[in-house]
């Protein structure tokens, strides 16, 4: 039964917009009036063609984590009630009030009415439902434990959606504070120190190291920092596009992992996302060696990511997993023992659900580490700078006054 979008107008003269399934437009005009609707336009629902030459055809096939994870959720929860998928769509569908969520689930309740598995219709929005997701729904469906799997996969949605939101809420304060720092720096340099310094100037005195040194930075602010500026947005941008050339891309990632403090914390970060794909996969009844593929193509160094591909191949081959892991030299041996012991004892999925979980708590305390040290740092910055153009201010002050004297 195809969709079809509609505009109409209700009792209030306001325009509505939603989402029906019928036979044909003429029963969905009927079906708008039988609601005391006015129809405008109807037409078939198009939310498959999506192009990626369009924007706002891009970003219409995509869901938010927060909705990804409240459409897993509420799925799961009909699904366990023993409604059958495409019911369990529409209801969906229905509840929602995104009229883009809406069409997503309408077209793939479709796909499933015409036969296909809820995987494969999930994959007309791989943006929307990233491999993870459709690889973890196609092994349920073949376990027969669909509803479980669900659950599990909204559980573990909902935690990397916490996981963003603290360390966002932690990043607010450091942000904000290093804005006001150099926003301050660049009005004293820019406006208060050479109104100030003058004054010193007009006297013919000879002034400090320290004071001329500020002058000079001021005046390289004040004639040129619109200049810098847009040199290191351009620089930035430059960057970013370089990093976008796969060859430059991993010769970065691989230095990054060597960079102190930074190479700790982007290696915990790809080996906890790492841990916890996996680990979601292999207890969904995915085989080890899929599993590997699809946990390496989420993680965002992609020198880590070949070094989980050739693990992959070495695993494929016959090489057990921690020791393939081992011979990348870039997981930390806590988690290799951890999966040598799940292996050795057969409880690997339980023993990769332990590894996630202690991963997710090292990369959390490291965090939480660094932003409660960022802030302090940061104010130190802004103090050392402020104290020094103030000592700058008043060396030639003092300096005068024991001429005078």
């Amino acid at each position: 039964m195809p969709a079809f979008e509609y505009t109409a107008l209700n009792g209030r003269g306001r325009q509505v917009k939603g989402i029906f399934e019928a036979d044909s437009a003429r029963q969905v005009r009927q079906l708008l009036r039988d609601k005391g609707l006015s129809p405008l336009t109807v037409a078939v629902s198009n939310a498959k063609k999506v192009d990626q030459t369009s924007w706002s055809q891009w970003f219409s096939a995509s869901l938010s984590v927060r909705e990804r994870a409240l459409v897993t959720r509420q799925i799961a929860t009909l699904i366990a009630a023993g409604l059958p998928v495409e019911e369990c769509l529409l209801a969906v569908s229905k509840q929602s009030e995104n009229p883009r969520t809406q069409r997503i689930l309408i077209t793939v309740r479709s796909k499933v009415m015409e036969g296909f598995s809820l995987a494969n219709g999930l994959a007309e929005y791989p943006r929307a439902f990233p491999d993870l997701f459709r690889a973890t729904v196609a092994a349920g469906e073949s376990a027969g434990h669909l509803d479980m799997v669900l659950n599990r996969l909204a559980d573990f949605t909902e935690a990397e959606l916490e996981s963003k939101q603290r360390v966002q809420q932690a990043m607010v304060y450091p942000v904000i504070l290093f804005a006001l720092t150099i926003a301050i720096l660049a009005g004293l340099l820019g406006y208060v120190v050479p109104d100030i310094v003058k004054v010193f100037s007009d006297t013919g005195q000879d002034l400090p190291t320290l004071t001329v040194f500020i002058i000079s930075l001021s005046d390289i602010v004040k004639d040129w920092g619109l200049v810098l500026l847009i040199v290191a947005l351009l620089v930035s941008v430059a960057a970013r596009r370089a990093l976008q050339v796969p060859a430059i891309r991993l010769h970065y990632d691989r230095r990054l992992l060597h960079v102190p403090l930074i190479a700790k914390m982007s290696r915990g970060l790809n080996t906890a996302q790492f841990a916890s794909t996996l680990s979601i996969l292999s207890a969904s009844g995915v085989p080890l060696v899929e599993a590997m593929k699809i946990a390496g193509q989420v993680l965002s160094n992609s020198w880590l990511k070949l070094k989980v591909h050739e693990a992959t191949v070495k695993v494929s081959e016959g090489v057990s997993l921690h020791a393939a892991l081992e011979q990348s030299g870039y997981f930390p041996p806590m988690m290799l023992h951890m999966i040598a012991s799940g292996e050795a004892s057969g409880e690997l999925d339980h023993m990769l659900v332990r590894v996630a979980n202690h991963m997710q708590q090292d990369v959390e305390m490291l965090l939480g580490v660094i932003l409660s040290l960022f802030g302090p740092f940061m104010l130190l910055l802004m103090g050392g700078a402020v104290f020094t153009i103030v000592m700058a201010i008043l060396l030639p002050i003092i300096n005068l006054n024991q001429l005078v004297a």
